[in-house]
């Protein structure tokens, strides 16, 4: 079995291309005329684009042509047993790769291509291959061959040879750091069966040898190379030049064979496509054996598989269930607090964001007709309640009901829209003094800060240091601070209330500017919190799949387990009864604050319901 060598990707292709052109007849320590060189490149290169352009009038659906580097050409030609007569020409290796689709006519297409390369160039080398030849490459542990072909120049590429090459710097990169903990590198998916377009992501999937793992854990090894392995990928997407996103999928050999024996379609997609680019031995024999049907899933993988469909209703009715009590919730609740935020109320809770919502742009400003704060009452309480007292389950939400929460909370959004722009509207109108105080109090209450100096010194070190707001924010903000003051200054000289009829015309232009600086420090800092707040949900939020339960896991302070039932939280390794409220009160003091899973009260599960599986 051939052993891969992971090669040095230091000089780019186009290096490696102009060190093809220059001839290897003259002695290394002699200079070679820049002048001379640079005529050769440029008929050379002419020289292969005339070959593409007589070429495709006679396959226009050829997949890619490249040129093989010269450091490559060596390997090329042993595989292809070129002569040493032939060799010693400094022959230039192009590689074109056809359709699958013709695979009958390729001793033609070969005849062809050789004929236009001898008429334009007598060190012209074709090597004509299918994408299915290329593959084959790697069915033989052929991997170097396999690498000097994928790191050919493209003089054109449909996304084959692109494809390839990356994910051949990628593997380049990942053994030259880690060689010992790699038992195989395979590529798949669509690039495999065939079924690429230019857009198609690059699967790859790495298996690594856990078995003489004795210190460290070997979920924690597999997070260590994992998060190593991805942090190659820019760099492979970068040398490469390629587009198509790179997607490695990581797997312990120990945790493959566990899925591979209950049946997961993902292994088994991925034995049955996959091609390795390097392989220590053990992905062949496991194609081998799928072939030839040795692979077969257990009895027990089986009932599992069928079972599912037994689930069909409860998964269906627990989503309608999910969207009604959840999905919805969030959808019109966070943009309302974000509304109150604009009108200078600090968020609270579910409840008090409906109460603060009708009292204020209902009842006080009478902005907002009575029938948008029932529909906020019906999606962010009415429906919470039920589901905390267990009055509906899963199967009473049917799917009218949805299309009727929906069009409510679409009609909802809409109107907080235009709300916005009324807020928007008053808030032009304030004073200074009003300006002032909405932008501070509001940074204040996030930052949890009271005078002036605090505010901004925590502002542009907590906000702006962090790249959170650009560096101008910071001196909009000290510029709505100086204005007020001379403001103030000026009201205290003229002794008046009115001190707008006695500003000057520049005091004037900055209170607008003023305005306009305020007006768009509140809206980052809206957006900012929305983000914040959804940001902590989706992290905290882990889909809990197994035989005997199904839910949602929130890590906060406590862990809470969210069924269509109920909600309930692990206290003294104990699940009790929990609200929707203190779900959502957790929630908000997230904020800020790291999300960690808890080991301990995942064991408490464990213990309760057995197996199951964590998702996000």
């Amino acid at each position: 079995m051939t052993k891969q060598k992971p090669t040095s990707q230091s000089k780019s292709v186009e290096q490696n291309l102009a060190k093809d052109y220059v001839s290897k007849d003259k002695p290394k320590n002699l200079p070679v005329s820049d002048q001379a060189m640079k005529k050769k490149m440029e008929k050379t290169q002419k020289e292969i684009e005339k070959f593409k352009t007589k070429f495709l009038e006679k396959l226009k659906t050829t997949q890619a042509i490249g040129i093989i580097p010269q450091q490559a050409a060596k390997k090329i030609e042993e595989e292809y047993e070129i002569s040493e007569e032939d060799s010693k020409r400094e022959l230039i290796h192009i590689l074109v790769i056809i359709p699958e689709s013709q695979y009958k006519k390729i001793g033609q297409i070969k005849i062809q291509a050789i004929q236009i390369a001898k008429e334009i160039n007598s060190k012209f080398w074709v090597h004509v291959l299918t994408p299915i030849d290329f593959w084959n490459l790697g069915l033989d542990s052929k991997f170097e061959v396999m690498e000097a072909l994928a790191m050919s120049y493209p003089i054109l590429d449909k996304g084959f040879l692109g494809s390839v090459r990356v994910a051949e710097i990628h593997k380049s990169l990942v053994l030259k750091k880690f060689e010992k903990y790699v038992t195989s590198y395979v590529i798949g998916g669509s690039l495999t069966r065939g079924e690429t377009v230019k857009t198609s992501d690059i699967d790859v999937f790495i298996v690594i040898d856990d078995t003489d793992v004795k210190r460290m854990p070997r979920m924690e090894l597999k997070e260590k190379l994992r998060g190593i392995i991805y942090s190659y990928i820019q760099e492979a997407e970068a040398i490469s030049g390629v587009k198509n996103k790179l997607s490695p999928q990581i797997y312990l050999m120990t945790e493959f064979w566990e899925a591979v024996k209950d049946a997961h379609p993902v292994m088994f997609s991925f034995i049955r496509d996959g091609i390795p680019l390097y392989d220590r031995g053990a992905f062949l024999p496991w194609k081998s054996l799928l072939r030839m049907g040795k692979i077969k899933p257990s009895p027990e993988a089986i009932d599992m598989f069928m079972s599912s469909g037994d689930k069909i209703e409860e998964i269906i009715n627990k989503k309608l269930f999910d969207i009604a009590t959840l999905d919805l919730f969030w959808g019109v609740s966070t943009p309302t607090q974000g509304l109150l935020m604009l009108y200078g109320q600090a968020p609270g809770n579910v409840y008090d964001t409906v109460k603060a919502f009708k009292e204020t742009f209902v009842t006080k400003e009478k902005l907002v007709e009575k029938k948008y704060a029932d529909i906020l009452e019906n999606i962010a309480l009415k429906h919470f309640k039920a589901m905390e007292h267990n009055k509906i389950k899963p199967g009473d939400i049917k799917g009218s009901d949805i299309d009727k929460l929906k069009k409510d909370a679409i009609d909802y959004i809409e109107r907080l829209k235009e709300l916005r722009e009324q807020i928007e509207k008053r808030i032009q109108e304030k004073s200074i003094d009003q300006i002032y105080d909405n932008v501070f109090g509001m940074i204040g209450s996030l930052l949890k800060k009271k005078s002036e100096d605090t505010i901004i010194k925590e502002f542009n070190d907590k906000i702006i240091k962090e790249g959170k707001f650009p560096p101008r924010f910071l001196s909009n903000l000290k510029f709505i601070a100086k204005t007020k003051q001379n403001i103030a200054k000026t009201k205290s000289e003229t002794k008046t209330k009115d001190s707008k009829d006695n500003l000057t015309f520049k005091q004037s232009q900055n209170v607008d500017l003023a305005r306009k600086h305020a007006a768009e420090i509140t809206n980052a800092l809206i957006e900012h919190t929305q983000r914040c707040e959804l940001s902590i949900l989706e992290k905290s939020r882990f889909q809990i799949k197994g035989h005997d339960t199904q839910g949602e896991v929130f890590f906060l302070k406590n862990t809470f387990l969210v069924q269509p039932q109920q909600i309930q939280k692990i206290s003294k390794e104990k699940l009790i009864k929990s609200t929707p409220k203190e779900l959502q009160e957790q929630i908000s003091l997230q904020k800020d604050k790291e999300m960690k899973i808890n080991f301990k009260d995942l064991e408490v599960l464990h213990k309760i319901f057995g197996e199951f599986e964590l998702v996000q």
